[in-house]
């Protein structure tokens, strides 16, 4: 049985895992997100910095150790041009318990792939 992915789409090989291998780019601002998802939830720094863009990408990329993240949900999402948005749920499990994360998250294209701008928490 092949691995899931933790985006939750399908298995690891056919979704996010050739994103993370560099293999392919994401299409969508959402195909792109859950690849940052399933980065964070692998630990996958290089990915994470190659897919953010440079001008709002932070210096310290490490993950947190006490941290899991335990599932994804995907509220909707949108493309106008070279800009896009994705609303979603992130959850984890960290010391404190479970929690989640709330993000409208904003994509440009950028040398004709996507990339991570920035997001509103809440």
């Amino acid at each position: 049985m092949a691995d899931p992915c933790p985006c939750g789409s399908a298995s690891y090989a056919a979704c996010c895992g050739p994103l993370h291998a560099g293999k392919r780019q994401a299409e969508t601002p959402e195909e792109l997100m859950r690849a940052r998802y399933s980065a964070f939830a692998t630990g996958d720094v290089f990915f994470l910095a190659r897919s953010w863009h440079p001008r709002t990408r932070p210096a310290d990329l490490s993950a947190d150790p006490g941290l899991s993240w335990t599932g994804l949900t995907v509220h909707g999402s949108a493309v106008d041009g070279e800009a896009g948005t994705v609303d979603f749920t992130a959850r984890y499990v960290d010391a404190g318990g479970p929690g989640e994360l709330r993000e409208h998250s904003r994509f440009a294209r950028r040398g004709g792939r996507w990339v991570y701008v920035d997001g509103d928490v809440g």
